[in-house]
């Protein structure tokens, strides 16, 4: 069989197909993700997004292959997840544009747009990564231009597109040394070949076998992001009933007859409630408390200057609306707010917490289930405001949020946070009175000014940073690097703390507990804090994030 035009419904087939196969080995590809953390990651993220380009398409009921190409972008850019999916997005976007005008495709034009793919993904990374699913989109749309100068059969042109991607997939390790030194390829790459492989067995008439036990995106979508943190307690467990903000605004004669003191000012306002955070510079203090009696707070913050932007909110009045009391039925039209925050988290601790910092929509989602391009899409309406800052808290959902808010119609930035504690230190950071690029710098530069550290176990057996880690030990890590690894969980967190604090420096210590955290591991974590850093300031606040028993902020 010869194919010299490929039409709408041949591409839509490849496409299906290629989505398939991937669906069908995204647990192998997650398998290859360098860093032996419990995440989805690439396999997940890539499957999720390609699963949604798919669904488009299927939609399409036109035989014109620019047709059948503008879909799978669409789909592709609104259920992009993680950095891998969203450059997935972008490479099939740039495809489109090439092709969007053509009703069939010959292998030349198609070469062209797996070119045009690739300029398009390498814009949208600010810092390209040689060795990388970008590497290998690169390398076959290049042999794809070559071959298809001489080839017009798009069955061996498209054996050639397979073959170009495995030579350029394996030679991964070699540009990217830490593949080399775990012993993997790159898991973005292989999530493209493996793409192309089911599109190949299309185009021959192979079909690939069906895997009925997989559930379906929209299953695995509503599992993880619909859960309710107003469900998990009852109002009348709520200790401290008023979430409470305000700004000082340093006045020097004040300040000359009370000297400033982050410390003291926090022990004076740790008697007040809970969930208390404060961050000062030379102009102001910003607080948030949960309190019973807000007015305290009040004054305690007026021996050092003038209150600015406070914000008093009665939690219970707030728990016992959401958790069923009756609304009226008539609809009313909610004025817009002026901002707008949307955050994301994963445990309902962590999004109690973020709600209580000033967050607008917490998103679900984290590790294992990174939110797509759609949902923080959703999130930014559901702001329903003027100015909308988004906070990723990880790095695989940063490029997501970005298309997202390229997307959106109200004004909206993303301030580049790849952690929770980055998330909580630029959001206390949030300023009202600013405007929103201000706000964007003022947010951005706070990001630097916490150290992240986690406490995980190792899925598998591997080899990292000089360190040989076994599966189902207990690994320390510090800003995206292992710094740690024991048998037991608590001896990984010592270890990790002792590598992270420096006393001279450090200040104060936040620990978030996880879903897996026990009380007796957190009594020791306090018992070796006070033992051996004495002057540190340690508060505990319950996260529920899974994966990670522990998050520790120190600043």
């Amino acid at each position: 069989m010869t194919v010299r035009n490929l039409d709408g419904q041949m591409l839509a087939e490849m496409v299906l197909l290629g989505a398939n196969h991937l669906k069908n080995n995204a647990q192998t590809i997650d398998a290859l993700n360098v860093f032996p953390v419990p995440d989805g990651d690439t396999g997940t993220n890539m499957n999720l997004s390609m699963s949604s380009g798919a669904e488009e398409v299927k939609h399409v009921n036109q035989n014109h292959a620019g047709v059948v190409s503008t879909a799978l972008a669409k789909g592709l850019l609104m259920g992009a997840r993680g950095n891998s999916g969203v450059i997935l997005s972008q490479l099939f976007r740039g495809f489109s544009k090439a092709v969007e005008q053509r009703e069939t495709v010959t292998t030349k034009e198609f070469a062209s747009a797996l070119q045009r793919g690739v300029e398009t993904a390498y814009k949208a990374v600010m810092k390209p990564v040689e060795g990388t699913i970008l590497t290998v989109a690169k390398d076959t749309a290049e042999e794809a231009v070559k071959c298809a100068e001489t080839e017009a059969d798009f069955i061996p042109f498209f054996e050639n597109v397979v073959s170009s991607a495995k030579t350029s997939l394996r030679h991964t390790p070699e540009l990217l040394p830490v593949l080399k030194e775990v012993g993997v390829v790159d898991s973005g790459g292989q999530g493209l070949l493996t793409i192309y492989e089911g599109m190949l067995s299309s185009l021959k008439g192979t079909p690939l076998p069906e895997d009925d036990t997989e559930v379906t995106m929209n299953e695995m979508v509503n599992a993880e992001h619909h859960k309710l943190a107003q469900d998990f307690m009852k109002t009348e467990d709520i200790e401290f009933g008023y979430c409470t903000e305000f700004m000082v605004k340093f006045e020097e004669d004040k300040l000359d007859e009370t000297p400033y003191s982050d410390d003291d000012f926090r022990q004076q306002l740790s008697t007040l409630g809970d969930s208390l955070l404060v961050v000062s510079d030379e102009e102001l203090v910003k607080v948030h408390i949960h309190a019973e009696h807000p007015g305290d707070a009040l004054t305690m913050g007026q021996q050092y200057g003038s209150l600015i932007n406070m914000k008093i909110e009665n939690m219970r009045e707030q728990h016992t609306s959401l958790v069923g009391e009756k609304k009226s039925t008539t609809p009313v039209e909610k004025t817009k707010s002026q901002y707008g925050i949307v955050t994301v988290s994963m445990g309902e601790g962590l999004k109690a917490l973020f709600e209580s910092l000033g967050a607008t929509v917490v998103i679900q989602g984290g590790q294992t289930m990174n939110p797509s391009t759609q949902d923080i899409s959703d999130a930014i309406t559901e702001a329903h405001a003027h100015k909308v800052i988004i906070l990723p808290n990880n790095k695989n959902i940063i490029m997501a949020a970005e298309q997202a808010a390229e997307l959106a119609e109200e004004d909206a930035v993303v301030v580049p946070s790849k952690t929770i504690p980055q998330g909580m230190s630029a959001l206390l950071g949030f300023n009202p009175e600013l405007e929103l690029l201000e706000n964007f710098e003022e947010m951005k530069s706070l990001l630097n000014e916490v150290k992240t550290g986690q406490i995980t176990y190792a899925v598998r057996d591997t080899s990292l940073d000089g360190m040989t880690i076994e599966k189902g030990q207990f690994m320390g890590i510090q800003d995206g690097a292992i710094k740690s690894t024991q048998k037991d969980k608590i001896s990984a967190a010592k270890e990790l703390l002792s590598s992270m604090i420096d006393e001279e420096e450090d200040e104060i210590i936040t620990i978030l507990r996880g879903e897996e955290a026990t009380d007796d591991e957190v009594s020791q974590l306090e018992t070796y804090l006070e033992e051996n850093y004495e002057d540190l300031e340690v508060e505990i606040h319950e996260g529920g994030q899974p994966i990670y028993s522990y998050i520790f902020s120190i600043e």
